[in-house]
């Protein structure tokens, strides 16, 4: 891992999170989201500084052009994607993306700017000299581009690494086909061309959610799905830290502050490539598929295509912690991830907290519930006949008591050896009370097993 890009990273984010309060996730998030290629949407009342975080961390990346626009209604689409060059269509008409492209008619120009300055005596036959080359020269590129369609996108979000799109929602229907292709497939068509957006990522905020049971306001569900990454804000809470952004702001006056700590383009790829570099262990798969299996079962929607994309956001967040593999703990930042709608983040932010900071200890007690489970089940069948009752309760115990001893066998430490011993222990309690209870002779867990294995 290169630790001078990594500090690069931290500088740029210490320096957004010392000019507001409060805004620890976000910064992350955008910090995650530029490290990934993803999109993020944030949602919260009016005036909680959330454009202004976009805009603090953006302005430190260097060498990315970069696209901001206010949406609405009256929004068109040249103004967010750029115009249709007239001149292209024009028979005999040169593209302006060909002519400010081409080296040898810009050279031309720089001669003739050169010549228009001079006091020289052939000044004039100089001139007249030179803009006839310019003229034949003109002709002959024609000649090859003349009725080729072009848009002029210089300046506009698809000549951009990083757009800002504020309250996208309320782009007037006409542009939202277009912002579907641009945010999930970075590329936009006009006039039979497709252009490819160079967009690293797309940030866009909002004080609301659309309604999406309402039919005029369905049609934005697909937006909403492209920005991977979530946040909630609130208002500032902590007093101590309000006034210190209020004493910072009135000492500086409404003066804009250069970044400090910068990013620049090329270093910012070089991240991105560590990032994909960053190894995730089967168990972080394990553990993942489990959060996956729970929060459904809590009636949390989450899709394939999510579940199946989660990795490049946890590698990132053990890059910036400065690891070269994924940790249970790094799975916590997935909150931002997971939810869909702002109610379901208690639920997925519990879920995650217990599963991922000792999933170990998750583990041993989702065994112990079944355990005690199959055991409540034993009592309940006190009808049965006993062999059967005990041949049950020993075929489920013993399916609890493998994945326990392969616990066991991959644990890395002592401490972990004695919780899974411990677990094991309650779980030959539960067995060989169930054999009292029958009056069957009892037979440890253990070697059931090896007998089973030979």
């Amino acid at each position: 891992m290169n630790q001078i890009l990594r500090n690069r990273m931290i500088a740029r984010m210490d320096e957004v999170r010392g000019q507001v309060a409060e805004r620890d996730e976000l910064i992350e998030i955008i910090a995650i989201a530029l490290l990934t290629r993803k999109n993020v949407f944030i949602l919260g009342d009016t005036g909680q500084a959330k454009s202004a975080v976009i805009n603090l961390f953006r302005a430190g990346i260097t060498g990315a052009r970069q696209f901001e626009r206010l949406m609405s209604k009256q929004t068109d689409e040249e103004a967010v994607f750029g115009r249709l060059d007239l001149s292209s269509l024009i028979p005999g008409g040169v593209p302006e993306e060909v002519l400010e492209q081409d080296q040898h008619y810009q050279q031309l120009r720089r001669d003739l700017e050169a010549y228009l300055a001079s006091n020289g005596p052939d000044r004039s036959k100089q001139i007249a000299d030179l803009t006839a080359e310019m003229e034949r020269y003109r002709k002959a590129l024609s000649e090859l581009h003349s009725g080729e369609p072009r848009i002029i996108t210089k300046g506009k979000l698809p000549d951009s690494h990083i757009v800002f799109l504020d309250e996208i929602f309320k782009a007037s229907d006409g542009i939202l086909n277009a912002l579907l292709a641009a945010l999930n497939e970075r590329r936009y068509t006009n006039e039979g061309k497709t252009i490819h957006i160079p967009a690293i990522s797309f940030f866009s905020a909002s004080n609301e959610i659309p309604n999406f049971a309402n039919p005029e306001e369905k049609i934005l569900k697909p937006l909403y799905d492209r920005f991977e990454l979530k946040v909630v804000t609130e208002y500032v809470e902590d007093r101590a830290a309000r006034l210190a952004i209020l004493k910072q702001k009135q000492a500086a006056r409404g003066a804009a502050q250069a970044p400090v700590s910068t990013v620049s383009l090329a270093e910012l790829e070089a991240m991105q490539d560590e990032v994909l570099q960053v190894s995730v262990p089967d168990s972080i798969n394990e553990l993942m598929d489990d959060i996956l299996c729970e929060l459904r079962e809590k009636g949390i929607h989450i899709s394939d295509r999510k579940y199946f994309n989660y990795a490049p956001i946890v590698q990132a967040k053990a890059w910036l912690c400065g690891r070269d593999q994924v940790e249970p703990s790094d799975l916590n930042v997935l909150c931002a991830y997971l939810w869909t709608a702002p109610e379901e983040r208690t639920i997925i932010g519990a879920t995650l907290e217990r599963m991922c900071n000792d999933p170990l200890k998750n583990r041993l007690d989702s065994i112990l519930a079944q355990a005690v489970e199959g055991y409540q089940e034993f009592e309940d069948s006190a009808d049965a006949p006993p062999a059967r009752r005990i041949g049950k309760l020993r075929d489920e115990f013993m399916s609890l008591y493998v994945p326990l001893n392969e616990l066991l066998t991959s644990a890395q430490s002592d401490g972990e050896k004695e919780k899974i011993n411990a677990c094991l222990a309650e779980l030959e309690q539960y067995s060989r009370k169930a054999h009292e209870a029958v009056e069957f002779s009892y037979v440890p867990l253990q070697e059931i097993y090896a007998l089973k294995a030979s």
